[in-house]
């Protein structure tokens, strides 16, 4: 699985506190602005409401033809706040999840009780501790189905992650990554680096989305 560390030189963000206005599509009424709910997350209007039981989720997404993912975030966290203000306000990327991913939020210090894939219930921050998510934001993705699994490989079935902020061109190509299933034959950093192969003998250049 690809680390945040190995993966900074490719994707990292804009240092902390540095500021980034929100992309032009919030801008012109394009799409709903998140909303700042009461434990201090930004919320997205295509963001599911769920009842936290996550395989429920999970299959609730299937029967959509959909991918499901989590996205743990943190209050107060800027890399939070640019993933609303700048990754989803694109209209290329917003549209690209919207039609092909279910996503719950979760709050990585939070208490509400969530029903893990293999049925156990624990609180926010216990989850998160169990799935090995230690930062804000991350995401993680899962297999299409949970049939067949059992033991570890239920509790935790994660098949690829985004560990940390990543910026636009990197983030969209994530979701491409999963939604394509090209992690069954390959790994992000190969997938990407044939990603920007491909723009390279296309003479074109890598998106930037500059508002």
């Amino acid at each position: 699985m690809i680390t945040r560390r190995r993966f900074n030189s490719l994707a990292a963000g804009a240092a902390l506190g540095t500021a980034i206005a929100p992309y032009s599509a919030f801008a012109a009424g394009k799409y709903e602005d998140p909303v700042l709910a009461e434990n201090g997350l930004y919320h997205e209007p295509f963001f599911l409401e769920s009842f936290l039981e996550v395989a429920d989720d999970l299959k609730e997404a299937a029967d959509q033809g959909k991918r499901f993912a989590i996205m743990w975030e943190l209050e107060g966290c800027p890399y939070c706040r640019e993933t609303h203000f700048v990754n989803f306000a694109i209209p290329e990327i917003r549209e690209f999840i919207e039609e092909n991913f279910v996503i719950i939020q979760l709050d990585l210090i939070g208490a509400r009780q969530v029903v893990g894939f293999d049925g156990k219930s624990m609180g926010e921050k216990a989850f998160a501790r169990a799935s090995g998510v230690r930062f804000s934001p991350t995401f993680q993705f899962f297999p299409e189905t949970l049939d067949g699994l059992s033991g570890a490989a239920l509790a935790k079935p994660e098949i690829a992650r985004i560990p940390g902020y990543f910026k636009p061109f990197y983030f969209l190509s994530m979701f491409q990554f999963v939604k394509e299933k090209a992690y069954e034959g390959q790994d992000f950093r190969a997938y990407l680096k044939s990603k920007i192969a491909a723009y390279k003998d296309a003479g074109k250049p890598i998106p930037t989305w500059k508002s």
